[in-house]
């Protein structure tokens, strides 16, 4: 069953339960509501003898902050109404994680499997050319990122675009993030986004009041975990939770259906059948079918696919007790509030799926800076970690454990320090999330809850700015 109450107004209709609470004077609300500006492209391109025309998008829902930020999508079923609906979900969502940037989407009506890479370049670099005309592309006005569809490859293109347009801007490169490390990319981008998701779990079972809601510990060992969508957020997810956190992926749903494993599924053995099969049928290590793991049994489920995953038609099945969007919406304002009365937990993904905007902030200011995180300041703390060490040994007559030496006594890489603050950022987000949740029997949800500290931060910045 598809949406047919439709994306931008579940996000619509979410905003309003958080404006209702927060008691919004009718005009401002209507104002952090609605999208600024959305930009419709029609572009020709001449490919194999012939021109065809392509129609693009890029929304921006809020810049106020600036610059606005949000990814990019390549896809066929593309339109500017789910443009619409990202780019404000990317405003809650920056304002929550307290990130410096406005909220904005775009997207691109193109299948990228129907045409070889150096086309798709021609195509990538031509709706560049049409966003950086109409002031959509700046690293102080629009920055965009990755998103379905597109990688980092397709980011260089863009940035080289802009670059070749823009030549005497010296921070042309913090156009656009998750470009390739190379080019100015950072560490830890291409995982931001599930790692974000690994650390919006723990940060949940760190908290006993919020656990004790789904009748289970916090311990993270052993949970069993359906994960859909093993694209790059779900693969990320999985591999983490299994590996980092004692977590057992019992199934993965994915478009040519579900494979189960109750003892675990390798994520590494999967994703490379994947990759050389295309699927997930004919892995040796589950059981697979041609239906839908969502409703299996089970502790966490991870939606990571596409929008309206988890709708009315469908909410009744769901048997797991916490839900993690790592997806963009896919769960719907019905289905939200069929499983919320059913008592099953969902970790919104305004905060779920912010690690991939989290890391996009550390890179644009990389970009901006010129300089590479923990430069000035690696080896004056190995030096410091080094000189402690050795007072420590000289006091006690031990040496320091072979095995926790070095981590010690290195000082923190790019990654490192990338890691940290993604961490800091999840921790601190959820606390402030979880101690509303739990201060009123008026906030119902982790979502609303979510909603009312991002809609209040963006209506602070209108009112200094006397626009509320």
């Amino acid at each position: 069953m598809s949406n047919s109450h439709g994306f931008l107004a579940d996000v619509t209709s979410m905003f309003n339960d958080a404006a209702e609470i927060l008691a919004l004077e009718e005009g401002l609300a209507e104002k952090i509501a609605v999208c600024n500006t959305t930009l419709t492209t029609r572009f020709g391109v001449r490919l194999r003898g012939k021109m065809y025309t392509f129609e693009g998008w890029r929304s921006v829902h809020s810049n106020h902050p600036s610059p606005a930020k949000g990814g990019i999508r390549f896809a066929p079923y593309a339109n500017h109404e789910e443009v619409e609906a990202l780019a404000a979900l990317m405003s809650y969502k920056c304002a929550l994680m307290d990130l410096p940037f406005g909220g904005s989407k775009g997207a691109l009506k193109v299948d990228p499997t129907e045409w070889a890479p150096h086309e798709m370049e021609r195509i990538t670099r031509r709706f560049a050319q049409e966003l950086a005309r109409h002031e959509f592309l700046s690293p102080s006005q629009n920055v965009p990122a990755p998103d379905v569809g597109t990688n980092e490859t397709t980011m260089i293109w863009i940035a080289d675009e802009y670059r070749r347009m823009k030549s005497h801007d010296i921070n042309a490169s913090a156009c656009v993030t998750g470009k390739p490390l190379a080019m100015g990319g950072i560490e830890g981008r291409i995982e931001a986004t599930g790692r974000g998701v690994q650390y919006a779990i723990e940060a949940f079972f760190q908290t006993p009041e919020d656990v004790a809601k789904i009748g289970l510990d916090e311990s993270l060992e052993g949970r069993t975990v359906v994960v859909q969508g093993l694209g790059n957020v779900g693969y990320h997810a999985a591999k983490f939770l299994s590996e980092d956190s004692g977590c057992k992926i019992i199934a993965v749903v994915e478009r040519d259906g579900s494979i189960r494993n109750p003892d675990g599924l390798d994520i590494e053995a999967l994703r490379k059948h994947m990759t050389d099969t295309g699927g997930i049928s004919g892995f040796e290590g589950g059981e697979f079918d041609s239906g839908s793991a969502l409703s299996d049994a089970c502790d966490i489920l991870i939606p990571a696919a596409l929008e309206s995953a988890i709708h009315d038609g469908n909410a009744h099945e769901i048997k797991a007790k916490l839900i993690v969007e790592a997806a963009n919406g896919p769960v719907t304002y019905a289905a939200n509030t069929i499983l919320r009365e059913r008592g099953v937990v969902i970790i919104p993904d305004l905060y779920a799926n912010a690690g991939g905007v989290t890391v996009s902030y550390f890179e644009w200011v990389k970009n901006l800076t010129h300089i590479p995180f923990g430069l000035m300041e690696r080896r004056r703390d190995e030096q410091g970690s080094r000189m402690l060490a050795r007072q420590i040994e000289n006091m006690t007559g031990c040496h320091f454990p072979a095995e926790s030496a070095e981590p010690f006594l290195s000082g923190a890489r790019e990654i490192d320090l990338v890691r940290s603050g993604l961490d800091e950022k999840m921790r601190s987000a959820y606390g402030e999330m979880s101690r509303l949740w739990n201060s009123s029997d008026d906030i119902p949800d982790l979502r609303t809850a979510a909603y009312i500290i991002a809609v209040k931060r963006i209506a602070e910045i209108y009112r200094a700015l006397g626009i509320g």
